[in-house]
């Protein structure tokens, strides 16, 4: 249903954008796209009741799957009358003595695309009008109540034996150590994991040790109840611990919140009490029960939640906050080799390679080494068994009764999200396994598909991306990716906490991958598989494949990622683009390119194009014509020179074009960077990025960047000491810009950009060759949080290190 909802809304912003251009069209256009957005509205809520309802039958998850195919087609439809009728008969009907053909060729061009519009809109009403909602809905239980399988998830850690909580030593120590230090405050520990970490075991297994040295304690679930339940059921157990009854409750349901929160902190005021809440979701549940607890008396409370973003809004002195890490290689093997092989706990030889392999893909999550080690336990210890389970898990964690705990636990994070960043998250798994994505790439991507939304929100899509990514992050449902450090595990962020790259959970990626197939979100062709694409196709994703050539039909697809194939481009192709004209991201980088792809041009809605590390040298002229282009990803190729056409790409946001030489036998070398020539004609007024020009040649570049208001990141090479006062007259002007990096001509040329008033609010500068004395400036830099300076050259007095200490006071 995500991909449904979404293509709905992409195609309710193409109709908001249709009708309030003025393009002077019969008022008969205009009524029929009104017409397609209110039934467009009215389906949105049909698919927002649908979900909110519950388990659906077959037939209403068919229809899900009609209007979505629908939706896809009218995303289509619109972009082609965008395209093909308003920005083209809008011109024919504008000219001044239009002459009669002309406006029938405009009017049959309008007829024949609000024909496709009215036929769309039929068959949105028949979908909606044939499958009410009321009579397709089916309760497996009773709302309110568990599930056996619900009720096994949450019971089933609670009673772990100690000897089976490996790896977890040190977080049991200082969790043991936080519940019986002699502080007289209470205090409260945030428990911090993804769904599977092992947090609640954890948790459990201390409370179950230490409670006998508390007054009164209470561990109860607060995943979902409502908060009077919640408290009535906290003030139950807790009467239980002291054997004493729990007392007769006689308020009305409009005080019930108020008075049972009274009656506990009554209860508690004088006692020295141990709390458990475990599986904590949403931020109004804490907040609406802390004022029950007293803070006093050495108490504890201990808080599991796979939400970061809750735990760590309300860190302060008395609120601590622990992540879980996933296990390291030697436990998380112990603990399979416990459960695959109960008798021995020993692994055969002939296995230890499949071994090895499945316990990649559990990446260390303990649920899973637990449930598929116990799967494997009823199994023969044959090659063939244990294969098989590795080659379909996908399925396996699908349809297997055995491991469907797995899919159970981790697929509530993905329910738990709001659809703005359900597809976003699908999106981030169609990248290969284990597959460190950069998250700047992944937001210019996302911002492509159209995920990002900046209607009714004055920030810049890139910011907006990023808190999407910030929210994923803290909901446990991606990571950060880490990297080894003389055997330390280290996040990869950026000196101001932003990730550079993160990564999706291996078993979570392979659920992800089971809900793709659902939604029809994308074909994924994974190593070593063919590809299978058909009319209803939107996505492809094949990754390092060598297996070809493929069959490429006529499909409506609006994205191909192609990642780092490994035999010749005609092997996987020639792709025939002429058949993939709905076309909006083409990623092709590490494709084994040496020219720039022919029919690239016929790709009219493409949006995203990325050949990095490919070993084409030039970009043709038609590249002009792609005139809906927002990002053009040329990192790692020989091109130095972009043709004069490009400055018909009016909404272009990046524009990314440089070659890192490093000189193995000398690593110190200056020039290590290659830019591209760039045109003063470019009038590129839409970058937010550009990176690397070089302006050795052409003085009129620089002051022509002056006029690029948006721009965010900038890189400049080969700039000549004469230049230097034209460069800060330019950064001057670019009140938006908040990374630059400017490289001299050579080592032995002055970087004489002495005179800037105003700087712009740079948070990052880099800054290469020689400096006559440190410029003034930068000391005023209040947001500054990375300065590099190679090559300057600076000797005392001029101690560049004086001029920093001024920064932020």
């Amino acid at each position: 249903m995500t991909e449904a909802f979404a293509l709905i809304q992409f195609a309710i912003e193409k109709t908001e954008k249709l009708l309030t251009r003025e393009w002077n069209f019969p008022e008969k256009v205009n009524t029929d796209i009104r017409n397609l957005k209110d039934e467009l509205d009215m389906m949105t809520a049909y698919l927002k009741q649908t979900d909110e309802r519950g388990e659906l039958d077959h037939q209403t998850l068919a229809c899900v799957r009609k209007v979505q195919d629908q939706a896809h087609q009218i995303d289509n439809v619109l972009d082609k009358f965008s395209y093909h009728v308003a920005e083209k008969a809008a011109k024919w009907y504008s000219k001044l003595g239009a002459n009669r053909y002309t406006k029938w060729r405009a009017d049959h061009v309008i007829s024949d695309m609000t024909d496709a519009i009215n036929n769309s809109l039929k068959n949105m009403k028949e979908i909606r009008e044939r499958y009410p909602i009321a009579n397709n809905i089916i309760y497996s239980q009773d709302p309110g109540t568990s599930s056996a399988a619900d009720l096994h998830q949450r019971m089933a850690p609670l009673f772990l034996p100690n000897a089976e909580l490996v790896g977890f030593d040190e977080e049991r120590d200082v969790l043991m150590s936080r519940a019986l230090d002699e502080q007289e405050t209470y205090k409260i520990m945030f428990v911090v994991g993804m769904g599977g970490s092992g947090k609640t075991a954890l948790v459990r297994q201390v409370f179950e040790a230490v409670k006998k040295d508390f007054d009164c304690h209470a561990w109860i679930t607060v995943s979902r109840p409502k908060t009077g339940d919640i408290l009535s059921n906290l003030l139950g157990e807790l009467c239980n611990s002291r054997a004493e009854p729990a007392p007769q409750l006689s308020f009305s349901s409009a005080d019930l919140e108020l008075e049972l929160i009274k009656k506990l902190k009554e209860y508690l005021q004088d006692k020295r009490y141990l709390i458990g809440l475990d599986d904590l979701w949403i931020d109004n549940t804490w907040k609406s029960i802390m004022f029950a607890f007293p803070r006093a008396n050495s108490s504890r409370i201990f808080i599991t939640t796979r939400r970061a973003d809750i735990a760590y809004s309300h860190k302060n002195e008395s609120i601590e906050v622990r992540n879980i890490p996933h296990l390291s290689p030697e436990p998380a093997e112990k603990l399979f080799h416990m459960k695959a092989f109960p008798k021995t706990r020993r692994c055969p030889p002939a296995l230890a390679g499949w071994s090895d392999n499945i316990l990649r893909k559990c990446g260390g999550l303990p649920l899973a080494i637990i449930e598929i080690g116990q799967f494997l336990s009823s199994k023969r210890e044959s090659e063939s068994e244990w294969r098989n389970l590795h080659d379909d898990l996908v399925s396996e964690l699908r349809s297997n009764g055995h491991l469907s705990n797995i899919t159970r636990v981790l697929i509530s994070s993905y329910n738990d999200l709001p659809y703005h960043l359900k597809h976003c998250f699908l999106f981030m798994n169609i990248f290969p396994p284990n597959y460190h994505i950069q998250c700047r790439k992944l937001i210019q991507l996302w911002i492509a598909e159209g995920f990002i939304n900046g209607k009714n929100n004055r920030k810049e899509l890139e910011d907006i991306g990023e808190g999407y990514l910030t929210e994923l992050i803290e909901r446990s449902l991606i990571q950060v990716s880490k990297v080894d450090i003389d055997g330390i595990q280290v996040s990869k962020v950026d000196i101001d906490g932003r990730p550079r790259t993160c990564t999706v959970h291996r078993i979570m990626q392979e659920i992800a991958l089971s809900k793709i197939q659902d939604e029809n979100f994308c074909e994924v062709c994974p190593e070593q598989r063919i590809i299978s694409v058909n009319d209803k196709t939107r996505r492809i994703s094949i990754h390092k494949s060598e297996i070809g050539p493929f069959n490429w039909p006529n499909i409506p697809a609006s994205s191909l990622l192609i990642f780092g194939s490994r035999t010749p481009y005609h092997h996987i192709g020639p792709i025939p683009y002429s058949s993939l004209n709905f076309l909006k991201v083409l990623h092709l980088e590490g494709a084994p390119l040496d020219t720039f792809p022919e029919g690239i041009e016929q790709l009219l809605f493409l949006r995203y194009l990325c050949l990095r590390k490919t070993r084409i040298k030039s970009i043709p002229k038609f590249i002009g014509k792609l005139r809906h282009l927002e990002t053009l990803d040329l990192k790692h190729t020989y091109v130095s020179k972009l043709p004069k056409e490009m400055c018909h790409l009016n909404k272009l946001r990046n524009l990314l074009v440089c070659r890192y030489n490093y000189d193995i036998g000398n690593s110190v070398s200056f020039n290590t960077v290659e830019g591209f020539e760039m045109s003063s004609r470019l009038e590129l007024k839409n970058l937010r990025k550009l990176s690397f020009v070089q302006v050795q040649r052409d003085r009129q570049i620089i002051l022509a960047m002056g006029d690029l208001k948006k721009l965010r990141k900038l890189g400049i090479l080969d700039l000549c000491q004469k230049d230097g006062r034209s460069m800060c007259e330019t950064i001057q002007k670019l009140t938006n810009l908040y990374s630059l990096n400017v490289t001299a001509k050579n080592e032995e040329e002055i970087l004489d950009m002495q005179e800037m008033e105003p700087s712009p609010p740079l948070q990052r500068l880099y800054l290469k060759g020689c400096l006559k004395r440190m410029p003034l400036w930068i000391s005023k830099l209040q947001d500054l949080v990375r300065i590099r300076l190679k090559w300057s050259r600076l000797t005392p007095p001029n101690n560049p290190l004086e001029i920093l200490q001024g920064i932020g006071t």
